[in-house]
């Protein structure tokens, strides 16, 4: 299953942050911490090279908590400033501001010594569509300052936002890159939400998924919906759909009614804590 996305929309969103890129200080990038290498957007690293650059691994309530601290050290010994957090219930929201003004210590030494006292840091945000970017800016700002959705696409346009008497942030609509060199981003990314729902095959991107869950959270689906477990990723779909009544009219199974539970069930977190990639690949 070979999923690409990239709406024209994402190619404007990135020309404008090409554009205030000069403004910037350090780049805020979210990523979901259930996939913190297919969530990160490669064309970022070369739009902010020469910024400080600040990584929140995002929904890491979701994730293995495990499987997350090894992401945190394989990304401080690429050199970047990183913590996980949960913006939607604002655990570790706190420590953003001290790690902010650690990772642009250099700059503010550099302002003091030319005489320029307290300026706000000017960080921009940015990260893939659905990660999570509007919740965070708003549970920091401790305000509605960015419209939530739980689709892709709800951020169009920038967006200056106080954050604090220390910190001013550009927000950005979510961006993915032209083209998934690797399968597996893909599916992730569909896993997660961050590609079009309308653009993909339900049935096919959950079999994907079950044959994951099968292979790397032994019984996790059996436990959930009360179904034998199988390498055949279709019949387990379909026990699914018959054991949740997933039916159209005649009584045929409701295959697609089915894969849209699953999925959903997923990216709530009603599976458990489930990490799709391990820094080790």
């Amino acid at each position: 299953m070979n999923i690409q996305w990239y709406p024209g929309h994402m190619t404007k969103a990135k020309r404008m942050m090409q554009e205030n890129i000069k403004l910037i200080d350090i780049v805020i990038d979210l990523i979901d911490a259930r996939i913190p290498f297919s969530s990160k957007n490669p064309d970022i690293d070369e739009l902010a090279k020469n910024k400080f650059r600040l990584l929140l691994l995002n929904k890491a309530d979701l994730a293995d908590d495990a499987i997350t601290a090894k992401w945190e050290e394989y990304y401080k010994e690429k050199g970047f400033y990183v913590a996980r957090i949960n913006a939607r219930a604002g655990n570790g929201m706190k420590k953003i501001d001290a790690l902010v003004q650690e990772a642009c210590r250099e700059k503010i030494e550099r302002d003091r010594k030319r005489g320029i006292i307290n300026r706000p840091i000017r960080a921009m945000i940015v990260g893939i569509p659905n990660v999570g970017k509007s919740t965070f800016i708003n549970t920091y700002a401790k305000k509605a300052c960015a419209k939530v959705g739980n689709k892709p696409g709800v951020t169009k346009g920038k967006q200056w936002i106080k954050l604090s008497k220390n910190i001013e942030l550009l927000d950005t609509p979510g961006i993915l890159w032209p083209k998934f060199d690797d399968v597996n981003v893909g599916l992730r990314l569909g896993f997660i939400g961050s590609i079009n729902d309308e653009i993909l095959n339900a049935s096919d991107l959950t079999c994907e998924l079950i044959k994951f869950m099968v292979n790397n959270y032994c019984n996790t689906l059996s436990d959930r919906y009360n179904i034998e477990e199988s390498d055949d990723a279709v019949r387990v779909l379909s026990d699914i759909a018959s054991n949740r009544a997933c039916l159209k009219k005649g009584g045929e199974l409701d295959i697609d009614k089915a894969a849209s539970i699953v999925l959903d069930d997923f990216r709530s977190g009603k599976l458990g804590r489930v990490s799709l990639e391990v820094p080790a690949e």
